[in-house]
């Protein structure tokens, strides 16, 4: 038996995690009767109770005053054009189009890990890590969460305090598009009047604004052809970025849905620390968007944790979960782990990192732990000895296992080694939660001879497990 080690170390959901988001109901008549309540409000009044509001709800959440502005903006349309509306009465509207959200109040879950941007001031042989999380919440609505730490040359963990406060980013009002990447997707997402199309496009730099689409679209657009509008925009609105403050702390930082494609959730991130060609550093994460209907793979990136750049992923083969970006380019190309029919291991190739329509298969269940089937726990990791790709599979009874195969550095479609048997299995107090018996990972990272896996634990809360990549070499079954 390996010696995997297990930190003591636990990550429980924490149901004080709480942001504040629009709370606006359904139909103009309701709104417009609510604001009418607080606009006939007496000023004293309005003070009262805003000052109630403050002193129940400002300990909890660092920048009160501007979540209640930006929910006040989601309504002032509804305002009357002649009402006189004070800085407190605009605050007090924007609370009651306001509530609280406990981002973790069902689990904190499938974890991933990336060396920090900032390497800088630690002692020789430790690494500073970011970890990122799957937070669900009421509605079982998922978002992102980070926590930060450093790792010893002992592999010892020492983690950062977690902020009390967490907040989403604020979302670029007029965010940059790709004209080229733009028009490509939106040419495989329908089939719009080519004509038309085209009108929209000649208006367009090769970087548009926002703006400039909808610009465009007004001289362009008539009634008849309506839809395709529309289809613009929304296909433009599913692309976003997202912008965090400079002071806020990286454990207080939420990537909370904030489009139609991921109104249900942003699930399991696989981030990678992604060199390319120059030398340059990019975080990338592919994750899955729900919107309650259906799935959709996307892919997210960030060079600094500041701002972040969400993005649709196009191609016949840029579907179903579970798709995990290699680090690097291979042979000039980008090269993604996916399991494109649910139930068997592919690799997929790229010049263009949202396009995939070149997908080979991998693997197929070969072990009674994943006859079921089997998918990747993140993003492959390089060593000397090829790509060391963690897996999982299920087996009986629904049990998830976490594996390891390896891939020839050059042509990681051969696999040229393997472990009969599971790496982890759930332990006995794991196995309890939302989805038993499930161990399964977003992602790992090696740091001077250890491998280091964040997991998660029955969809409810995660672990971190080490093991010695000595060790595993000498374990793993080459294959001829």
């Amino acid at each position: 038996m390996l010696n995997v080690k297990r930190i003591k170390k636990k990550f429980q959901p924490d149901y004080s995690r709480v942001i504040i988001k629009p709370h606006v109901p359904k139909g103009k008549d309701r709104i417009e009767k609510i604001i009418m309540r607080v606009l006939s409000l007496p000023e004293e009044n309005v003070k009262q109770i805003l000052d109630s509001v403050i002193t129940s709800f400002s300990d909890r959440h660092k920048n009160i005053w501007d979540a209640f502005d930006k929910n006040y903006n989601e309504i002032k349309k509804y305002i009357p054009q002649n009402a006189q509306i004070s800085n407190n009465r605009r605050a007090l509207l924007g609370a009651y189009f306001s509530s609280e959200y406990s981002i973790q109040a069902a689990a904190f879950f499938n974890p991933s890990i990336i060396a920090h941007p900032d390497q800088s001031d630690l002692p020789k042989g430790s690494l500073r890590f970011i970890l990122s999380f799957r937070s669900v919440g009421e509605g079982h609505i998922s978002s992102i969460e980070f926590r930060s730490g450093i790792v010893d040359e002992n592999c010892k963990f020492t983690f950062d305090k977690v902020s009390r406060y967490a907040e989403r980013a604020n979302i670029a009002s007029n965010p940059v598009y790709d004209k080229n990447t733009f028009f490509l997707k939106l040419a495989e997402m329908q089939k719009p009047e080519k004509i038309i199309s085209q009108q929209v496009s000649d208006l367009l730099s090769e970087e548009f604004l926002l703006s400039d689409l909808v610009a465009a679209l007004h001289i362009v657009i008539n009634s008849e052809h309506k839809d395709i509008g529309e289809n613009m925009i929304w296909l433009a609105k599913s692309n976003y970025e997202l912008q965090f403050k400079l002071d806020q702390e990286l454990s207080e930082k939420i990537i909370f849905p904030a489009s139609q494609n991921d109104s249900n959730g942003i699930e399991d991130a696989r981030f990678v620390r992604f060199i390319d060609d120059e030398g340059i550093v990019t975080y990338y994460a592919t994750y899955t968007a729900y919107n309650g209907r259906r799935i959709l793979p996307q892919i997210l990136e960030t060079k600094d944790f500041l701002t972040f750049k969400m993005s649709t992923l196009n191609g016949k083969f840029s579907k179903n979960k579970g798709m995990a970006l290699f680090p690097r380019k291979i042979n000039g190309k980008y090269m993604m782990i996916s399991r494109v029919d649910g139930e068997n291991l592919y690799l997929m190739s790229s010049e263009n990192i949202h396009f995939w329509q070149n997908a080979k298969l991998l693997k197929e269940p070969e072990n009674a732990w994943e006859f079921v089937q089997i998918g990747n726990c993140g993003s492959p990791i390089e060593t000397d000895q090829g790509w060391i790709l963690l897996t999982h599979g299920v087996g009986p009874m629904r049990e998830y296992c976490i594996g390891i195969i390896l891939l020839d550095l050059e042509n990681p479609n051969k696999i040229i080694g393997s472990m009969v048997k599971p790496l982890i299995i759930p332990t006995q107090d794991e196995r309890e939660g939302y989805v038993p018996n499930v161990v399964y990972s977003c992602g790992s990272i090696i740091h001077n001879d250890d491998l280091i896996i964040p997991y998660a634990m029955s969809d409810t809360c995660s672990g971190i497990a080490t093991i010695s990549v000595s060790e595993l070499f000498n374990n793993i079954q080459k294959r001829k």
